[in-house]
């Protein structure tokens, strides 16, 4: 690799290696805490009518009785490995993500594309006509940034399950677990009216700040018109900003989402979590929080990979 080359790899495995030691950091804080909760899995497994002899027989068996550095440095190198334990109640824990996280993804990873195609169109509409447009879309979506997920969620099945009866309160599956389309809607739009509210404004504010560049002004000196501008002049310099915010908005959707799975009764991660918090199990919770963190690494390399295409030609 020549000296240049390595010089621009380098920030990039820089970056990588730091959030990954956040990861294994946060990982171990949120072991560390579920593990001392008061109860103890042993107990929150076997029940009120637990004598201490069986708590004690039922913790010798699942290692609960070793040091907890132990305990984690045991789980961390089988999540390397990818074997991610047993939980309490006995259950291999890669079954029981294997069967809800795709369910998560999907409902996650619908909501971000809706958010995404929201916040780069209407961002731009609002860029284009900026002031018509400001008085219908700049109290909209300070109103939806303010409202909270769970609230959406109730709003909307007030308003098009009990209301209306167009869509379904509860979620719907079939004989595989995956939820049928239309129990799709109401969780995703849940999902994406704040974080789409959120990155329109972003979109506008980025956009706006990229046309004040003089190679902007030069381009609509020479007469092009404001779509040819917008599409080749002024979008490339604000897609740095605008992947950073849509990157940002993984962990939310992702955090939103175990919200709004509980509320529509969504087969995903929410439940585990619940399950797994309720038991004091704290492989199941690190294991979900591993997933998320994961995902939401990836997406952060993904909006690095936007600003250095965006930065190509001033490398």
């Amino acid at each position: 690799m020549s000296p240049n080359g390595f010089r621009r790899i380098t920030p990039w495995l820089r970056q990588l290696t730091l959030r990954l030691a956040t990861l294994v950091l946060v990982l171990g804080v949120v072991f560390a805490t579920v593990a001392v909760l008061p109860g103890g899995g042993a107990g929150a497994v076997l029940g009120r009518d637990a004598t201490p002899d069986r708590i004690a027989a039922y913790e010798s068996a699942h290692g609960m009785d070793r040091p907890l550095p132990l305990r984690f440095w045991s789980w961390l190198t089988g999540l390397l490995g990818g074997d991610l334990g047993t939980s309490l109640r006995g259950t291999a824990i890669n079954e029981m993500l294997a069967t809800k996280f795709p369910n998560t993804l999907l409902l996650g990873g619908t909501a971000l594309a809706l958010t995404t195609i929201a916040a780069i169109t209407v961002g731009a509409w609002w860029f284009l006509r900026p002031k018509g447009v400001a008085r219908l879309l700049d109290p909209i979506t300070t109103s939806a940034v303010a409202v909270p997920e769970f609230v959406v969620a109730t709003m909307l099945v007030f308003v098009f399950a009990l209301g209306l009866g167009w869509l379904p309160a509860a979620t719907v599956t079939d004989a595989t677990g995956t939820p049928d389309v239309a129990s799709l809607v109401l969780p995703v739009l849940a999902l994406a009216i704040p974080q789409s509210a959120w990155n329109i404004r972003v979109t506008r504010a980025a956009l706006g700040e990229a046309a004040s560049l003089p190679h902007v002004h030069a381009a609509e000196l020479d007469g092009l018109p404001p779509r040819h501008i917008l599409i080749r002049h002024v979008l490339p310099v604000a897609a740095p900003t605008i992947a950073a915010s849509l990157a940002t908005s993984v962990g939310m959707l992702l955090g939103g989402t175990l919200v709004v799975e509980s509320v529509f009764n969504y087969p995903g991660l929410g439940s585990v979590l619940a399950g797994s918090v309720t038991d004091r199990d704290p492989a199941v919770v690190a294991a979900v929080v591993a997933l998320a963190g994961t995902a939401i690494t990836g997406v952060l390399l993904a909006a690095d990979l936007v600003r250095a295409w965006s930065l190509r030609g001033q490398l």
